[in-house]
């Protein structure tokens, strides 16, 4: 028997096709390396679009390249919800009368509501706020039951008004069943054009003030007319806005 040299016994045992298992563990954690780099490259894609840098949140479709409509800005608040603003040392105003006997009136002056369903302070007939016509200051509010009030009350009330108050009036179901004369000519006092032809459950909405010159150009009157009422029994409601000039001393 042949001896087999010992050099020929230690030497290791060639294996066909094995010289590629060498790599396989490196090559295995580059791809492992790659798969993470791309995961994290891919979240911070995400996050960088959907979030820019004010923290607006981008839509879908800005993603698959839609060309988005820039947001428009919100138009300006003006006070008391009215169309644009008053100049400096004008007081913004807003009254709008009952619609029926159901919705209450509202009366808004320099941004507060005075009376409103929600105050809780408004009713049927004559509801009315003085104001200081200098400071803007909350006088009084108070309501007129002009169906079975008494209108001695409201006969006294608009002879104390003080120079210089305005007064800010809206009314709700019925304005004149109790309304006399000296009681309108009172408010013509105050500016009215429209308190002579006021009439059974007619609206009315009006701001005036004590010692007025001319007739007050805040002011609107409907007439009840079966024919052209909206509501059974009632005409539509009123509303008129503007800009009353502060009283200067």
């Amino acid at each position: 028997m042949d001896r087999v040299p010992r050099k020929q016994r230690d030497a290791p045992i060639p294996c066909c096709g094995c010289s590629h298992l060498a790599p396989l563990p490196l090559l295995a954690g580059v791809i492992r390396y790659v798969a993470l780099l791309v995961t994290l490259l891919g979240t911070w894609f995400i996050v960088r679009t959907y979030f820019d840098h004010r923290g607006k949140a981008i839509s879908l479709r800005s993603w698959l390249g839609a060309i988005e409509k820039p947001i428009s800005q919100q138009p300006p608040r003006h006070k008391c919800g009215n169309r644009k603003s008053c100049p400096q040392n004008y007081f913004a105003f807003k009254i709008i009368s009952g619609a029926a006997n159901v919705v209450g009136p509202s009366i808004c002056f320099d941004d507060a509501i005075l009376m409103s369903t929600v105050r809780n302070n408004i009713g049927r007939g004559l509801n009315i706020a003085l104001v200081n016509g200098t400071s803007g200051q909350l006088l009084t509010a108070d309501t007129f039951d002009m169906y079975s009030g008494d209108i001695n009350k409201l006969d006294s009330y608009l002879r104390r008004v003080k120079h210089g108050t305005i007064v800010l009036v809206a009314s709700y179901d019925d304005a004149a069943t109790k309304m006399n004369n000296k009681v309108r000519a009172l408010f013509e006092e105050l500016g009215s054009s429209h308190v002579k032809k006021l009439g059974f459950r007619d609206n009315w909405v009006f701001l005036g003030a004590k010692g007025l010159k001319s007739k007050s150009p805040f002011e609107e009157h409907i007439k009840n007319d079966k024919l052209t009422n909206k509501y059974s029994g009632w005409p539509e409601l009123l509303e008129i806005e503007g800009c009353v000039h502060r009283k200067m001393d």
